[in-house]
């Protein structure tokens, strides 16, 4: 069974930084994107930041470029996302995901962490 343990998370101001991390237990697919989604009550989950295990290629939303950073720790099998200058709008909550098996990451075929909290204050 695919576990996704996050950590992280919390409340910062404006300007501020937070890292999230995320380790997978019982995921034997070696090549696969791990990253984070975020998601506002209402709102549809959004893909924010992924890396691929494979060759540590990475994908980053428009919106945090520049600002996150995602980082993959193979041995650990743990994800890594340093977001830095952050904004309120940034305020969501933050979910780990990793690839299923023939999945689309960015389409949201994945596992799914429980969520951590992201808050950003003015």
């Amino acid at each position: 069974q695919v576990q996704l343990a996050e950590s992280g998370g919390g409340s910062v101001q404006a300007g501020g930084s937070l890292r999230l991390s995320c380790t997978a237990s019982g995921y034997s697919n070696t090549k696969k994107w791990m990253g984070w989604f975020r998601q506002r009550p209402g709102n549809d989950r959004e893909a924010v930041a992924g890396i691929y295990s494979g060759d540590s290629t990475t994908y980053y939303a428009a919106s945090v470029k520049g600002r996150f950073t995602i980082s993959l720790d193979s041995a650990k099998n743990t994800v890594y996302l340093q977001m830095d200058s952050l904004k309120p709008e940034d305020t969501n909550m933050y979910y780990c995901a990793a690839q299923r098996p023939l999945g689309v990451w960015r389409a949201g075929d994945n596992y799914w962490g429980q969520g951590t909290q992201v808050t950003v204050s003015s």
